[in-house]
């Protein structure tokens, strides 16, 4: 049985009590917090709404800008990802998205150096709440401001690289399957998969990310569908859709035809 959750970018303009009430009644048991939802809602409130609609999360987005490039020193963002990991372990969330930041004027072998001294510093203190580390790679045409890592081999060289044991990586269709070689290596690269998100798109990222309805555009949706179903992938699958394609849409249409979508394709 797949686990399908609501990524909380997908109602951006809901707060978050609206997203897990609407989520609930259209029959989703699991969400993606955005953290600054939950900071206006407030923590605690925010675990008591979860507990009394029996609503478990699949990610803590997110955490990262570890090379500056949102303006934050280093060490500013590193206390933000503690107090994220934190939170993360009283949410009982599945994983926290890591993403790096943009190289912002660093060369590429100092970023990536940030980088790993912030995935070491974080896997320990991950491990201690019992959370996992997602890191997301993003297509290069919409990453400049959030992170340098644009490309699935990249990240699954660092991943092995490092070794830890928290570390996994966030399958974004939206970025990821614009690449067709995906479905080729999907089989192999499953067990480091901590987060499977799902968007669909009419053409890849040009600037901003421009998501569909699910089945509405022309990623191999379908094809990856099934091969996590027969290759017996057991994390989240959590819908991720906005975009300008979607801003004149109905919420309630977002999330329910996306239920529908995913269900009728397992």
């Amino acid at each position: 049985m797949l686990k399908l959750s609501v990524s909380e970018l997908s109602t951006y303009r809901w707060g978050f009590e609206e997203d897990v009430l609407h989520y609930r009644q259209a029959g989703f048991s699991a969400l993606g917090i955005w953290r600054p939802k939950l900071a206006e809602y407030g923590d605690e409130k925010g675990l008591e709404l979860l507990a009394e609609h029996g609503m478990s999360v699949s990610s803590l987005q997110w955490v990262g800008g570890f090379t500056g490039s949102d303006g934050r020193p280093f060490r500013d963002s590193m206390h933000d990802a503690f107090d994220a990991l934190e939170l993360a372990g009283h949410l009982k969330a599945e994983s926290v998205v890591v993403l790096s930041g943009g190289q912002s004027g660093h060369i590429h072998k100092h970023a990536m150096r940030l980088l790993k001294t912030a995935l070491r510093e974080m896997s320990e203190a991950a491990q201690a709440v019992g959370v996992k580390l997602a890191l997301e790679p993003m297509h290069i045409g919409c990453a400049h401001d959030f992170t340098f890592i644009t490309e699935l081999p990249q990240t699954l060289d660092l991943i092995a690289e490092l070794g830890l044991p928290n570390l996994g990586l966030v399958f974004d269709c939206y970025h990821l399957a614009q690449d067709p070689r995906v479905l080729h290596w999907l089989p192999e690269i499953l067990p480091y998969i901590h987060l499977v998100q799902l968007g669909d798109s009419k053409h890849a990222p040009m600037g901003e990310q421009n998501r569909c309805l699910l089945g509405q555009g022309n990623l191999p949706l379908p094809q990856i569908m099934h091969l996590l179903t027969s290759h017996h992938y057991n994390g989240y699958l959590e819908i991720e859709l906005l975009g300008e394609e979607l801003e004149n849409v109905d919420y309630n249409t977002v999330i329910e035809s996306a239920k529908a979508w995913v269900e009728s394709c397992t």
